[in-house]
């Protein structure tokens, strides 16, 4: 490792558990610097025990956006820089959209849109000013292929896909980078404590909708994706000197964009006389 990537400095959210523990962990044995951050900051005890000299420990809740601004100039302040923003808060509510009340998806979209959106913004004055930097924003295949059940949730990360497409464009010319994390089903705790089943459920959506809830309650600890391999995945392209907008994670994730991707290029060509038809007459 060169002293360059030794003395990089990573800001992580969502660090108490699933990737960003890992990463946080990962980072670490690989001698580099964490601001871990949690809601709970007694669950990085062992990043902090293990490591005193390179983690530092913030307590933060990404829907508190005063908290965001204070973490933000504290996690500066603690070694002098930031060089790598990770946006992994976050988790996913399932139902069929009319089951998934209001009350349900708001504290999603608090957490997985606004508080992203708050703390990438926290970051961006330091990392422009110092003309370089990574923003990583965890997104998921639902941010790219929308299926019945995870409506609201998909909503919430194509919203993560489109805020990172714009601003990776705003970004490149300052040397500063951002790239899309876009795992499939990975054995983290998704489908375990970080995740929530609507109340309500309509006998209407049960071979719909209710797919994905038997899915919920029978897949955690079974998905195909391995989460250290992510995490390495991870690091890999913060190291690379060309990184990608997009990292598609697992084959599930490939497969499924794939096929939504041949779905649309038949729809584009089935409908094409339609789509340029839609244009006023050329020179008028």
């Amino acid at each position: 490792m060169t002293d360059s990537t030794a003395s990089r400095v990573w800001f992580i959210t969502g660090s108490s558990t699933g990737f960003g523990h890992l990463l946080a962990k990962e980072l670490l044995r690989r001698g580099e610097r964490v601001i871990a951050t949690a809601r709970n900051v007694s669950q990085l005890e062992d990043l902090t025990g293990q490591y005193p000299d390179r983690v530092r420990a913030f307590s933060l809740d990404v829907t508190k956006p005063e908290q965001i601004e204070s973490v933000a100039r504290q996690a500066i302040a603690a070694f002098g820089h930031v060089d790598v923003v990770v946006n992994n808060a976050g988790y996913g509510v399932t139902g069929a959209i009319e089951e998934v009340s209001e009350k349900e998806f708001d504290p999603m979209f608090q957490t997985n849109i606004y508080g992203l959106i708050r703390t990438t913004k926290a970051f961006l004055p330091h990392l422009r000013e110092r003309r370089s930097g990574h923003i990583f924003n965890l997104s998921s295949i639902a941010g790219l292929v929308g299926s019945p059940g995870w409506g609201l949730y998909a909503t919430t990360k194509f919203a993560v896909e489109g805020f990172s497409e714009a601003l990776a464009g705003e970004l490149k010319p300052l040397g500063v980078h951002v790239t899309i994390v876009e795992p499939g089903p990975f054995r983290t705790d998704f489908l375990g404590r970080s995740g929530k089943l609507a109340a309500k459920e309509l006998p209407e959506y049960t071979e719909t909708a209710g797919k994905a809830r038997e899915y919920f309650k029978s897949q955690s600890g079974k998905q195909q994706g391995d989460p250290q391999k992510a995490v390495e995945a991870i690091i890999a392209v913060a190291d690379s000197p060309q990184p990608p907008v997009h990292l598609l994670l697992g084959k599930n994730a490939l497969q499924r964009l794939r096929e939504k991707l041949a779905i649309r290029q038949k729809e584009i060509a089935d409908w094409e006389s339609v789509t340029v038809g839609a244009d006023f007459p050329e020179g008028k």
